[in-house]
């Protein structure tokens, strides 16, 4: 069931929603606004603020629309995405989608914990597999617009999981990341952020 509802949504969102075409060039040129928070390249440096070096086109156009339009609450991100066009959300996905990004180290202690969510879930409490949506790497699946999940800062997926299992970021694809998230424990959360930070 869980495969047929993952295959729904992956066939709706390919039938769905045409983006306009981004220009890297141009993206690169109007990601000066962004760099203060999320670095030059997309490779943040703080680690609250999350990685966009890699990220799928399609993933970033989306997010940027969802706080345009208010569906993705951010105070500072909804003001950002404001005066975004649908071409200049498109430009920005575009580059950095272009760029590489850094991937970090996990904390070794966390890892072994981290490693068995991620690939295998808890199937007492039923918390899904990430690696099921997101790849074994964590290369996502942009077919379906599941991010890019490799090298992402442990404190930014710690405060995603968190707002998703509180019901605060409600704009996943048929819920799917709430109901993931709300079965997973304050330790589980912690443990699989640090190791996507190693992922690769």
């Amino acid at each position: 069931m869980k495969l047929l509802l993952i295959a729904s949504i992956a066939s709706f969102f390919l039938l769905t929603t045409a983006h306009a075409a981004g220009d890297v060039e141009a993206g690169k040129s109007k990601s000066a606004m962004c760099a203060a928070c999320h670095g030059p390249d997309g490779n943040s440096p703080a680690p609250t603020f999350p990685k966009l070096a890699g990220q799928h086109a399609d993933y970033l156009a989306k997010q940027l629309a969802d706080y345009k339009s208010g569906e993705r609450q951010n105070a500072t991100m909804n003001g950002m995405a404001a005066a975004l066009s649908e071409q200049d959300m498109a430009d920005l996905a575009a580059f950095y989608a272009a760029q590489k990004v850094i991937v970090g180290k996990a904390a070794e202690d966390q890892v072994a914990a981290g490693e068995a969510v991620y690939r295998a879930g808890n199937t007492a409490t039923g918390v899904s597999a990430c690696a099921a949506c997101h790849g074994p790497t964590g290369s996502g699946n942009p077919m379906a617009k599941f991010p890019s999940l490799s090298g992402q800062h442990a404190d930014y997926t710690v405060l995603q999981l968190k707002s998703f299992r509180a019901g605060e970021r409600v704009n996943d694809a048929g819920s799917m990341m709430r109901g993931v998230a709300k079965k997973m424990t304050d330790a589980e959360i912690e443990a699989v952020a640090q190791y996507i930070q190693g992922l690769h």
